[in-house]
């Protein structure tokens, strides 16, 4: 168990992403940086306005859903992730967010985003897929 003035205490424990349940029966829980991990891919996966009570939580980028696979659209792209988890997800901060298309999949653009975690200082990497077309694989 983590100490509440510990780092692993700030990072906290939370539900898991997908949310699952152990077998234990108990739901399962992400832990210190998994947490974080977890959340920014939530921060990313919710559209804004997809919750009822929390309208402006989320990221832009579901706004971008079909537009034209160019650098312009990179860097939108780019922007509304760097603008989201700045603003919902204050344990990070965020290094660098680049964003290209996947090799052999101008429709699926890569998100790539570097962070570090203010309480431990330890940088991480996560790369986001998104699909510019629905049914994009």
């Amino acid at each position: 168990m983590a100490e509440p003035g510990s780092a692993a205490g700030f990072l906290g424990v939370g539900w898991g992403f997908p949310v699952s349940v152990t077998d234990a029966g108990q739901i399962g829980r992400a832990r210190g940086e998994d947490a974080i991990r977890e959340a920014i891919w939530l921060i990313l996966s919710t559209a804004k306005g997809e919750r009822v009570m929390r309208p402006d939580f989320g990221c832009g980028i579901h706004d971008l859903v079909f537009a034209v696979g160019n650098a312009t659209t990179a860097g939108m792209v780019a922007q509304h992730v760097r603008q989201a988890l700045i603003l919902w997800e204050p344990r990070v901060e965020v290094v660098d967010v680049q964003v290209a298309p996947e090799p052999g999949a101008p429709a699926v653009l890569l998100i790539r985003i570097e962070y570090r975690v203010r309480s431990t200082n330890n940088v991480f990497n996560l790369v986001y897929p998104y699909y510019l077309e629905r049914g994009a694989t």
